[in-house]
């Protein structure tokens, strides 16, 4: 047994508190190498071996490298001073494994074992309940819909005219308040807008005032009537939040570029040398670019005022909360403070995270709710649009993914496969519709909150920032084409299903020569089997499913499949239930759900 694989540590990567006496416990271990693995733990004060429970392990996910076991622990009261080690077991031997390391035997009540203090609230999993059941749709303002043209800049183009970092086409927020029973019709519960205050920029990433909407977009009595007109669709409204830095204009920079070091909004940003220069950009900025400095966000004035910022419009206008711009450069102080204020306002806004990598450090407890899932985007590019990575590797990716964060969190990630920062997928896929169809599908059904990116389902294309903020093709969105109608039948189905909702995953179909995959999706109540079939030729693949001989029904067709029990004799853990043999037929760039039939 390899020992320097196995990892847990006692803190809230491998245990933590899903309610005041539940734990979540995870350990890992080297891929395939235990055959069993046990929890076991007792109080502090229990003194007799014979008071020490004993718990499997339930294998839950499986990369390239890694086995993550995990385990629920419900106590009969708090679940304080819990203390606990590990049993792993190969075909070799048996080790117990607890805080000291290593060791033959069991350890004894008081000797090598881990301890979990106290079930503090805010060391649990704290995002709004209604966040991991959202299909969100990304607007990017003045590219969706132009529905006041009086609004609109002198300089405006028509309509679909080719994009530009400088160029405006007069999208506002009434055009948004327009097309909302066309968003409605999609199945979207949730929209997330680019950001909509005042900024010299088509983007507005350049805000010159936190309060005031746009004035090209509209006023705050047009935003006032877009969130109350969403809400009666059911449809919830998140904001974009630029807290990492402003735009040149923002008069407490333009202060700093008057009055220099006398300015009392010195310290709000990181300037090297006085007075501040422009050419010689002097002070920190975002990205290197300079029309947008830095803030200084552990600055306690600057800090309170954009907790400020981010309670009034939450507040004052009932959005659902907030994605907040470059979250992984800011400091994570601010980010708990912030998650703490705006939750005492309003427990149940969500925050969102821009990250392009791990998202550990904003999901912690205490911090963030969710981020959005590039991690997700990069891997499914790789297999379905680049053909980078076989089914394996995807495989590998996306076990690896989901294993990063507690479950509860990978529920709600915003699962994106696109953005305002991204080639669309489409064009990724080099036009290749069968296979945007297929990564569509998959992103329907993996665990997370799928992302809409406008347009996406009208088929439009672009290459990145600018070509993928284009005009919204309205002609193709108002008459309909078959990938509109594919988004509209995926997100009908995921929002119909529990277990595509809030199931399990686990890999039930890997074939690399065929180009095709697979995974089921579980609840207590339902099972759902995704394939995928991604290859040139039409396939029979023999699929582990669970619970032995059943019947399937495919979701679209009405087909009726009946696994055989037939791999009881396979010994993977990672298989346990998974005693029941399917064979489908799929044609080629094709995809099959079915459901277990009770």
């Amino acid at each position: 047994m390899n020992l320097s694989a196995i990892q847990h540590r006692p803190n809230w990567e491998y245990i933590y508190p899903s309610a005041g006496d539940k734990l979540e416990i995870r350990l890992v271990t080297q891929c395939c190498d235990a055959r069993q693995v046990q929890l076991i733990y007792w109080n502090r004060e229990e003194k007799d071996p014979a008071c020490r429970k004993y718990l499997p392990m339930t294998l839950k996910l499986r990369d390239g490298y890694h086995d993550y076991y995990t385990a629920t622990v419900q106590m009969d009261s708090i679940a304080a001073y819990t203390r606990y080690c590990f049993l792993i077991r190969s075909e070799a031997e048996d080790i117990w494994f607890g805080a000291r390391g290593f060791q033959n035997t069991e350890p004894g009540m008081e000797d090598n074992h881990f301890e979990f203090l106290w079930p503090n609230g805010e060391d649990g999993f704290n995002a709004p309940e209604w966040s991991n059941e959202q299909v969100y749709y990304q607007i990017f303002p003045e590219r969706f819909e132009n529905g006041r043209p009086e609004l609109s800049p002198d300089d405006v183009q028509p309509w679909g005219s080719e994009p530009t970092r400088e160029n405006f086409m007069g999208g506002d927020l009434p055009g948004i308040t327009k097309r909302l029973d066309y968003i409605q019709s999609l199945g979207i519960t949730c929209i997330y807008l680019n950001p909509i205050f005042e900024a010299p920029s088509n983007h507005k990433y350049d805000t010159v005032d936190y309060y005031s909407i746009d004035p090209h977009f509209g006023t705050e009595q047009d935003f006032k009537e877009l969130v109350e007109q969403a809400h009666k669709r059911n449809i919830r409204v998140i904001l974009d939040g630029v807290f990492n830095h402003c735009g040149y204009y923002w008069p407490p920079f333009q202060d700093v570029v008057k009055n220099g070091d006398k300015s009392p909004y010195k310290d709000w940003f990181f300037i090297h040398s006085y007075p501040v220069s422009l050419e010689e950009v002097n002070y920190d900025c975002v990205g290197h670019y300079k029309w947008m400095p830095k803030i200084n966000l552990s600055n306690p004035e600057a800090r309170k005022y954009f907790i400020d910022v981010g309670k009034y419009w939450v507040r004052e206008f009932g959005t659902d909360g907030w994605r907040l711009d470059v979250a992984d450069e800011v400091p994570m102080t601010f980010w708990e403070e912030f998650a703490y204020q705006l939750k005492q306002q309003s427990p149940h806004c969500i925050l969102i995270g821009e990250t392009w990598g791990d998202a550990q450090r904003l999901i912690a407890p205490g911090r963030l709710d969710s981020a959005m899932n590039y991690v997700f985007r990069d891997a499914v590019k790789d297999w379905l649009a680049l053909g980078k990575v076989r089914p394996s590797g995807f495989d590998h990716m996306a076990n690896r993914m989901l294993a990063m964060y507690p479950y509860e969190t990978v529920l709600r990630m915003y699962n994106l496969i696109g953005s305002h920062d991204t080639p669309r997928f489409l064009t990724v896929c080099g036009e290749d519709q069968k296979m945007f169809r297929l990564a569509v599908a998959l992103q329907m059904t993996f665990p997370g909150c799928p992302v809409v990116y406008y347009g996406d389902e009208a088929a439009m294309t672009g290459e990145n920032d600018p070509g993928c903020r284009g005009a919204m093709d309205w002609a193709t969105a108002e008459q309909g084409c078959d990938l509109t109608d594919w988004f509209r039948k995926l997100i009908a189905l995921r929002r119909s299903s529990e277990s595509l909702i809030s199931g399990d995953f686990h890999t039930a179909l890997c074939d690399d020569q065929a180009n095709a995959y697979g995974y089921c999706r579980s609840t207590e109540n339902e099972t759902t089997l995704v394939l995928l079939n991604a290859g040139a030729k039409d396939g029979e693949f023999s699929v582990a499913v669970p619970g032995g001989a059943h019947e399937w029904q495919e979701v679209f067709t009405g087909e009726v499949l009946h696994s055989e029990d037939g791999i009881k004799a396979i010994n993977d853990s990672y298989l346990v239930g998974y005693t029941g043999r399917l064979k489908v037929q799929i044609p080629a760039y094709s995809i099959r759900i079915y459901k277990k039939r009770k």
